[in-house]
């Protein structure tokens, strides 16, 4: 397996028996966050209010972006809808084709063609994946493309303003180096090691215009305790 692909690497390792992995996550803002591979495999009552939230909410043909190791995508089968898992990870994608998920697809969404879902699904901070302001303009003008008529967008983000805020309460912003929620992560796990990569955080009040610009109307669905979100865009007619 290709050496920059930590995510599926450690799926791999869990589903052959490997549960004691972890990846580590280094970003340019704050110290390395570790996550527990296990993590990855929850079940439904493991779950998140959010997440739990996100799946009620799926209707349609629904695409899972960012998939990882198909823990979404096999509870929306179970429940008889009809989903496509999507990953860039050959290794996940390999995992979930194991774990008996139907439809999987290795590709990156900016590049699908020819099909149409009725909802795209990118949970843990899935929007992340656009990287930055102008790659979610491209996104919300291609997932237009993919989306049938009506159709929806259930994603997850953060505000991580807070991250800006010194101990008085102020908050520090470079106004020449971006928006704040662009964030450069790197990932890894065992000799695995993605190198860098950016990453968008975005508030729901920017998210809001981006959307509307684009014929989506814009709902909040759900607000965590640390400025994450669950929000809902859906294409107008």
């Amino acid at each position: 397996m290709i050496k920059n692909d930590p995510i599926g690497a450690a799926i791999k390792d869990y589903l052959h028996g490997k549960r004691k992995g972890s990846i580590t996550v280094s970003c340019n803002l704050t110290e390395d966050d570790i996550i527990p591979v296990d993590y990855l495999f929850r079940q439904q009552e493991e779950m998140p209010e959010l997440e739990t939230i996100a799946l009620q909410e799926c209707r349609g043909h629904v695409l899972d972006i960012g998939a990882g190791a198909g823990c979404h995508s096999l509870l929306l089968q179970e429940r008889g809808l009809q989903v496509t898992a999507l990953d860039i990870s050959e290794g996940a994608v390999e995992a979930m084709r194991e774990r008996g998920i139907e439809q999987v697809l290795l590709g990156d969404v900016n590049e699908l063609k020819d099909q149409k879902y009725d909802t795209l699904l990118m949970l843990m901070n899935g929007i992340g994946i656009v990287g930055d302001l102008f790659g979610l303009y491209k996104f919300l003008v291609h997932a237009k493309t993919i989306l049938n008529p009506g159709g929806q967008i259930l994603l997850e983000s953060s505000d991580i303003l807070y991250m800006y805020e010194e101990e008085d309460g102020s908050v520090l912003l470079d106004l020449n180096a971006g928006y704040y929620g662009e964030v450069e992560y790197n990932m890894k796990y065992k000799t695995h090691e993605s190198g860098n990569f950016k990453w968008l955080f975005i508030d729901a009040g920017l998210l809001e215009q981006y959307a509307e610009e684009h014929g989506f109307s814009f709902e909040v669905l759900y607000e965590g305790e640390n400025g994450n979100y669950l929000a809902k865009l859906v294409l107008q007619a």
